[in-house]
């Protein structure tokens, strides 16, 4: 019998950081520790339980949070207009209340900054997330990123109105008939 050789870790994957329409989002943010100073010259992101405790005296150029499934979004509403990033975590693709927290950003609160998936983010997903209201990804994908931006791409038509401005494709169909009837 052989000896069993040890298993080396997987490398860590890079990370894409991508904007709904396919571009390079945004990577100037810089993750904050709770028990690390934010700095006021950087866009810097706090973890939620950071930004309730001290959200009044945080200063940044910019200033995010970071919310995990769990998180209570309605705790953040009074205080989004103070936000440019809201960084939503996936610890697990199948996972589905970072979709809620988007929506609820997006319909209920009417959240206009940047909402990031992050995490357990493949690109299957990625058209999904921006009905819902995200607007910038971190995918860890070992796809090129021409196949993770062209999954932003992949349905032309929408069946339903959604957090996006995408019109559903019988409101489509509704304006061309009333318009052949003018």
């Amino acid at each position: 019998m052989r000896p069993s050789s040890p298993v080396a870790p997987a490398p860590a994957l890079p990370v894409l950081l991508l904007r709904a329409d396919g571009a390079p989002a945004d990577a100037a943010w810089i993750d904050v520790a709770d028990d690390a100073p934010v700095p006021e010259d950087q866009a810097a992101v706090v973890s939620y339980a950071r930004f309730l405790a001290e959200g009044a005296t945080l200063r940044a150029a910019r200033l995010g949070v970071r919310i995990a499934p769990a998180d209570k979004v309605e705790a953040l509403a009074p205080h989004l207009a103070r936000l440019a990033l809201i960084v939503v975590t996936f610890p697990k693709f199948r996972d589905g209340r970072g979709y809620t927290t988007a929506r609820l950003l997006r319909e209920r609160f009417g959240y206009q900054g940047d909402v990031r998936a992050e995490g357990d983010v493949l690109r299957d997903q990625l058209a999904f997330m921006i009905r819902c209201g995200f607007s910038s990804f971190a995918v860890k994908d070992r796809a090129p990123q021409e196949a993770v931006a062209a999954a932003l791409r992949r349905f032309s038509v929408v069946y339903q109105p959604a957090a996006d401005a995408a019109p559903p494709i019988w409101r489509r169909r509704a304006s061309v008939v009333r318009a052949a009837a003018e």
